[in-house]
């Protein structure tokens, strides 16, 4: 045994493992997909070369653990990741003498649904292939999942859940902050799905796509899966789009799908193929990893080598500092491409990556640019000391499991860019007129320095008139924009200055815990801070160390003897509900959801909880009669379930509301 090519396997396990993950517990990416694979399949040769497989190789190992709050729970048998190959040659002896069907690998989270007389019972994601989390309240808001349908008995079905590019892109367009935008839509879905709040689910424009059923137990699908995808179809779901091949047709049909790939709204990394007959292909068997009825198939993606011209470094608004490749320009599957995200330093050390090298580029997904490999590896020795926009210094961190540049200056001129940008935002100030480019330009010219200065840029107008792209009317659209953002609200306000994690929605509750008093809010502490609803540590933690720094609140009082914020009228409400404990479950017919319930109870005193438990006071449920988990432990307890009405009627007779 070659002790060099046993170090180099020890090396590769390391290496993918970690990329692993790293991309599917962190949704991070530490090297590309095409890198992973080439140094899979190295693996792959290696083990069989030398005749071992290590306990934590990734050729036996299907996954990782999932790490979420939500409900695990073990599959009834494994989901298997398939063989692929990028030969066609190795798909004709694949199907063999065979009929099979050839469908879209569609790159997003792959859920296995549960159905019990005709509803929706059960939705479960793969998880690590053996133990998957529990989603199915999200499930239930996905754009395309039939809640109901005629079949009665127990069905099981496998699919992906997946978000197409332009929601991506309208979801991605919405995010302020650059840093915190989504990478890809397979990372975009994943969060989507595995939310703890539904609500948010819903507004991602979530579709599944059928592709495989499980059970259905007493249906005959005369041996044929394409008979069971068909029939799914007949059931109300979206099934993956499939053709059936043979062995002299799987070429074609490769060609057929591989031209629709630029048109298609929705990503995917390849094809599968899976035996048209069942018993055929259950006779198979599988390996330890993989099922031996199906085979996937990855594109063999269009390489052009070209020279790197330059690492562009993108500073943003938390200091983190982007590189992106720029190359002379080449053709790439129909379209010309000059630059590609490399998104680390640890990918750009990976690749040994230097201005000059000769590279091989292509498009992940056929769609997204990216570097397959350096072929003159000459080494990372562009990495800047200096930040590119302020001058000031940079530091290489380590975030999870990649190494990252970072400016250091907290007054680089970048991160005042994307500061202002947020706080001119639609949510924040809401300024009109202010784009990040001309931000850019007037912080650069020195007519911005703090947020209230913004309040007085007629002390620049004949400069400001004088700009390329501005006039006397410009001008003027933009100081009335200023004059009109002047009015508005404290939760606004605090969202405005950038403070992390906190968004809108987190500075409402903030205000509204210190009754809208500024100075309280500045003393606030951790531990007042973390005991209210909804805020937490993180939050916490953030807003303290904001506040802590002097030049914060002296920017901070600034600005407010700008702004005009009408004091908030605070009803008052008598506390009725203290020390009452109430779970929330079922659906509402007087409040738009079951939110405002919760806020209402909060409002008067009351908490409002998860799950039931000995300390619950009251179950709100308009279903008495139902069978759920909580109806159960409620009566198991002994603990009253009323209705919305029954709520409201405690309300009105105990809090003198009248108005609900």
């Amino acid at each position: 045994m070659s002790e060099s090519k046993k170090a180099r396997m020890l090396e590769l396990v390391e290496k993918l493992n970690n990329a692993g993950r790293a991309y599917y517990q962190e949704a991070a990416e530490i090297m590309s997909n095409r890198e992973y694979d080439e140094l899979y399949d190295e693996l792959v040769d290696l083990e069989k070369e030398l005749g071992i497989t290590l306990a934590n190789s990734p050729t036996v190992n299907v996954g990782y653990e999932v790490l979420s709050e939500l409900p695990k729970e073990r599959h009834e048998s494994p989901m298997l990741s398939l063989d692929k190959t990028k030969e066609i040659e190795e798909l004709k002896r694949f199907v063999g003498n065979q009929k099979a069907l050839m469908s879209w690998k569609l790159d997003g989270l792959t859920i296995v649904l549960t159905y019990r007389n005709g509803e929706l019972y059960k939705a479960v994601t793969r998880g690590n292939g053996e133990v998957g989390e529990v989603i199915t309240n999200n499930a239930k808001v996905f754009r395309n999942i039939p809640l109901k349908i005629a079949y009665q008995g127990e069905l099981i079905l496998r699919g992906e859940a997946v978000i197409g590019y332009r929601e991506f892109e309208r979801i991605n367009s919405e995010i302020e902050d650059v840093d915190a935008r989504y990478k890809n839509p397979r990372n975009l879905c994943s969060g989507s799905v595995r939310q703890l709040n539904n609500e948010i689910t819903a507004k991602r424009n979530v579709k599944f796509y059928a592709f495989s059923l499980v059970q259905a137990g007493d249906v005959d699908f005369h041996n044929s899966r394409s008979f069971q995808l068909n029939w799914l179809k007949g059931q109300g779901f979206e099934v993956v789009e499939f053709c059936e091949v043979t062995a002299d047709t799987v070429e074609a049909e490769v060609i057929k799908f591989s031209e629709k790939i630029a048109e298609n709204d929705f990503p995917s990394d390849g094809l599968v193929l899976i035996y048209d007959d069942i018993a055929y292909g259950r006779s198979l068997g599988r390996t330890s990893k993989f099922p031996r009825d199906s085979f996937a198939f990855k594109w063999a993606d269009e390489l052009r080598e070209t020279r790197l011209v330059e690492i562009e470094w993108s500073p943003s608004r938390t200091g983190l500092i982007n590189p992106v490749a720029i190359f002379e320009p080449v053709e790439l599957e129909g379209t010309t491409v000059s630059r590609a995200s490399v998104h680390n330093i640890s990918i750009m050390e990976e690749l040994e990556l230097g201005v000059g090298d000769q590279i091989e580029v292509y498009k992940a997904n056929m769609i997204i640019p990216q570097i397959a490999r350096n072929l003159t590896r000459s080494g990372v020795k562009d990495i800047p000391k200096r930040c590119p926009v302020c001058q000031g210094p940079t530091e290489i961190r380590q975030v999870a499991n990649a190494r990252a540049l970072y400016c250091m200056n907290p007054e680089c001129q970048a991160k005042h860019v994307k500061s202002f940008a947020l706080f001119v935002s639609r949510d924040a100030l809401n300024i009109e007129g202010l784009s990040e480019a001309t931000l850019e330009k007037f912080i650069s010219l020195g007519y911005i320095r703090e947020f209230a200065d913004i309040f007085h840029l007629d002390r620049y107008q004949e400069e400001i008139q004088t700009l390329e792209g501005f006039g006397e009317k410009s001008y003027r659209n933009l100081i009335a924009s200023t004059e009109k953002a002047r009015n508005t609200t404290l939760p606004r306000v605090i969202y405005a200055l950038g403070i992390a994690n906190i968004g809108l929605a987190n500075a409402k509750v903030i205000c509204k815990e210190f009754r809208y008093d500024t100075e309280a809010m500045l003393k606030a502490t951790e531990e007042e801070l973390n005991e209210i609803p909804g805020v937490g540590q993180v939050i916490a933690k953030a807003f303290v160390e904001y506040f802590s720094s002097e030049r914060h609140v002296k920017q901070f009082r600034e600005l407010l003897w700008e702004l005009v914020i009408p004091k908030e009228v605070q009803e008052e409400k008598r506390q009725i509900f203290v020390g009452v404990n109430f779970v929330i479950t079922g659906s509402v017919e007087h409040f738009a959801n079951r939110g405002e319930v919760k806020e209402l109870i909060e409002s008067l005193g009351g908490k409002v909880t998860g799950s039931v438990t000995s300390k619950t006071n009251y179950l709100i449920n308009n279903d008495a009669a139902s069978t759920s988990s909580k109806n159960k432990k409620a009566n198991e307890l002994g603990i009253p379930i009323i209705s919305e009405e029954m709520f409201l009627d405690m309300v009105r007779e105990n809090a003198g509301i009248t108005a609900l």
